[in-house]
C-alpha cells in the first residue's frame, strides 16, 4: 500500500488577511484560532484539510520564487465535495455576495454538479456533488 497523507494544510498568500477570514465567514467556514495571529490564519475546510491563509509579506519568508499573479495566472484550484446541487449553489451565491468572483456557468454532468468561484485574491474555488456511488465507479 502507498503512502497515505493525514492532514492536508494548502498555505494561500492574501492581500488583506481580515478581509478573507471576513470573505470566507461569509461562506460559513471557522478558523483555528490557535493558528491565528496577524500574519496568519488556518481556515477549516474538514477534519483533516485546511487552508493557511498568509499576507503575501509572510508567504515570502517561505518561498524564494516569485508568487503567482492570480489576476493574470491560475496555479492551483481547490475543489472540494458540497452535499448536494443546492449547497453548491448556495455556497457559490455567498462567496459572490461576499465579494468573490463567478469563475464560470455551474456544470451539469447528471451525476455530478459543479460551480467554481474566485475568492477576494483570486484563487480558484470549486465545489461539487458526485451521486453517491459514482465516485467508485469512475
Amino acid at each position: 500500500m502507498g503512502f497515505k497523507a493525514g492532514q492536508l494544510f494548502v498555505n494561500l498568500p492574501v492581500n488583506d488577511l481580515q478581509a478573507s477570514i471576513n470573505f470566507f465567514t461569509a461562506l460559513g467556514f471557522e478558523f483555528n484560532l490557535q493558528y491565528t495571529d496577524e500574519n496568519a490564519t488556518c481556515l477549516i475546510i474538514n477534519d483533516n484539510t485546511f487552508a493557511m491563509l498568509l499576507t503575501k509579506e509572510f508567504f515570502k519568508t517561505f518561498v524564494s520564487k516569485e508568487i503567482t499573479d492570480t489576476s493574470s495566472h491560475t496555479e492551483v484550484i481547490m475543489a472540494f465535495s458540497a452535499s448536494s446541487r443546492a449547497e453548491v449553489d448556495e455556497l457559490v451565491h455567498k462567496a459572490l455576495a461576499a465579494g468573490g468572483k463567478k469563475y464560470n456557468d455551474p456544470v451539469d454532468h447528471g451525476f455530478m454538479y459543479s460551480w467554481s468561484f474566485q475568492d477576494i485574491d483570486g484563487h480558484l474555488w470549486e465545489t461539487m456533488y458526485m451521486e453517491e456511488g459514482t465516485a467508485e465507479n469512475a
